[in-house]
């Protein structure tokens, strides 16, 4: 039996280029699963008042929890070994915040 998981779509798309001569990038589309209520954690974080622009609050949960997911997913993988338990510990801290 699979673990079930919420399905998500995320799309990123270019507004604007640092450098004139630069060319806009195609949007981009991906859908994937994560094991949290990803909403939920955005309203938690930005309910923290962690940093001074609630956008950057958003871009972080959103980040974190694409990371996170990934590094679970894959973490007997030699890129995680030493990063795996520093991790479990600046999870325990933000959620102390």
């Amino acid at each position: 039996m699979t673990k079930r998981a919420n399905k998500y779509k995320l799309t990123l798309e270019q507004v604007s280029l640092m450098k004139e001569e630069a060319i806009f990038s195609q949007p981009l589309s991906l859908e994937f699963e994560n094991h949290d209520e990803i909403f939920k954690i955005i309203d938690i974080i930005k309910e923290k008042n962690l940093f001074e622009n609630e956008n950057q609050s958003t871009e972080f949960a959103i980040g974190l929890k694409l990371f996170s997911e990934v590094m679970l997913k894959n973490r007997k993988h030699p890129l995680f070994e030493d990063f795996f338990p520093a991790f479990g510990e600046f999870m325990k801290k933000l959620k102390s915040q």
